[in-house]
């Protein structure tokens, strides 16, 4: 057995106190974390390797990404309001085939880890190609099929297909696969196929998952089309439980946000995309006082255009405080559980990963702080600047090195898992040729709102 121990570092434990260890000792033995503690802290005798920080990185829970699309495109589809810039992002997946989304997966799971994110909700198709991907570079990942029954949405996944991931992927690769059930959108899903979604999850246990409410223009056509606010019809289909999760939720009200706490739904809040796309922003902390687990995520790199956790724990903040005027507004250590523990509670996983505890998981993540952008580092009695820089300052190229299951899948800021160079080749080859394949639909947009019923 494998015995790593990590020392002089600066631990961020993300437990229920909040632990910070100045001259924190973390022991990992193969893919588990058996001790936690400081200077003091006796270690075991078989140790295999140590990682020596001398005080000039801080250890942090590996980050999660709770709403993510791989995609292999980013800056082509921009300055358009969500309704315009769907049925443009949907292009992609008329043209989209099985080397195609191995490809866009290998260039966004290798952008999230080196990134420090070692867990995401990926929402894509071809899936089992995906989970390809994820087992090479080592990623822990959460497979979210795109799928839709409407008529003109035949380019989507189907719950048959669905079947067949979770009956092939689903807590393969030691576990670190996991399947969900995807619902695509209201407009795109009929009512009998949130049935069935519900039945998927309840005959395997698996979760589901969907998102709604992302911009004001989307609930009214919800609201005119079925005389119903999203999550009410959510609540009416059965969907709604502590198995689901529902990724934006910028436009919910106070009874929504009632409804979705009694039902012990969470939801994933994606800041960056939510404002590039003009939707607007999340009632964050009206959620959480409601009791609402609520994660964060990047939405991929289509509508975000990038996959760094440190920018959208950032502007998660931000985006609180502007709005409410409020400098106080969702501080760092709230901001930081939301992008680990948080998100962990809602993929159930909270027993598992998301916090730096005795028993759980070694995903794991070194942040070098001996850079410009982290300088200095401060202590004031028991209580450093470091917390803060993590959420406002790091940038995902402060990342040093990554574990996943105990095992190192980033050193020095590299994959140690592929040849980056080799795969960056592959990814550009793949996309020129997707484009090329994608052209034709341009002349067949379908809006979202035809078909639906």
């Amino acid at each position: 057995m494998s015995c790593t121990v990590i020392q002089n570092a600066i631990v961020f434990t993300v437990d229920a106190q909040n632990t910070i260890y100045p001259n924190g000792i973390v022991v990992l033995r193969d893919d588990r974390i058996i001790a936690v503690g400081d200077e003091t802290l006796t270690l075991p005798p078989n140790v295999t390797r140590t990682i020596d920080v001398q005080g000039r990185m801080a250890l942090i829970p590996g980050l999660i990404d709770t709403h993510s699309h791989s995609s292999l495109l980013r800056g082509v589809t921009e300055n358009m309001q969500l309704l315009d810039w769907l049925p443009r992002y949907q292009l992609e997946h008329r043209a989209l085939t099985e080397e195609d989304a191995y490809y866009a997966a290998m260039l966004c799971y290798l952008e999230s880890l080196r990134g420090g994110t070692t867990c995401i909700v990926d929402m894509y198709r071809h899936l089992h190609r995906c989970a390809d991907a994820a087992g090479t570079l080592g990623l822990r990942i959460n497979l979210v099929p795109y799928a839709a029954d409407m008529p003109d949405k035949d380019f989507f996944e189907t719950l048959d297909s669905t079947r067949k991931l979770i009956e092939s992927r689903h807590l393969s690769q030691q576990g670190r696969v996991r399947v969900w059930v995807g619902l695509e959108h209201l407009f795109y899903c009929s009512k009998e196929m949130f049935a069935t979604a519900r039945a998927f999850s309840q005959e395997y246990g698996v979760r589901i998952h969907t998102h709604s409410s992302e911009q004001n223009e989307e609930v009214e056509a919800v609201v005119q089309h079925f005389g119903k606010r999203p999550i009410d019809l959510f609540h009416e289909y059965g969907i709604l439980s502590d198995k689901t999760a529902i990724a934006h939720c910028v436009w919910v009200n106070e009874d929504e946000i009632k409804r979705l706490a009694d039902t012990g739904t969470s939801v994933a809040h994606c800041p960056t995309s939510n404002a590039k796309l003009a939707g607007g922003i999340a009632p964050i902390l009206e959620m959480q006082r409601a009791g609402i687990t609520v994660g964060l995520g990047t939405d991929g790199n289509i509508s975000n255009n990038n996959l760094d956790m440190f920018e959208e724990m950032k502007f998660a903040s931000l985006l609180q405080k502007v709005h409410r005027y409020d400098a106080a507004a969702l501080p760092a250590p709230d901001t930081l559980r939301m992008a680990t523990i948080d998100g962990a509670k809602l993929l159930g996983l909270d027993d598992e990963i998301g916090s730096i505890e005795v028993g759980k998981k070694a995903d794991l993540v070194l942040v070098d702080i001996w850079q410009p952008n982290m300088m200095p580092i401060v202590w004031d009695h028991g209580n450093t600047n470091v917390l803060w820089n993590l959420v406002y300052s790091a940038r995902g190229s402060n990342v040093h090195t990554v574990f996943v299951d105990g095992k190192m899948v980033v050193q020095a800021g590299r994959s140690t898992q592929v040849n980056e160079s080799d795969v960056l080749e592959a990814v550009q080859r793949q996309t020129i040729d997707h484009l090329k394949r994608r052209e034709p639909f341009k002349s067949t947009l379908t809006p979202v709102v035809v078909g639906a019923s």
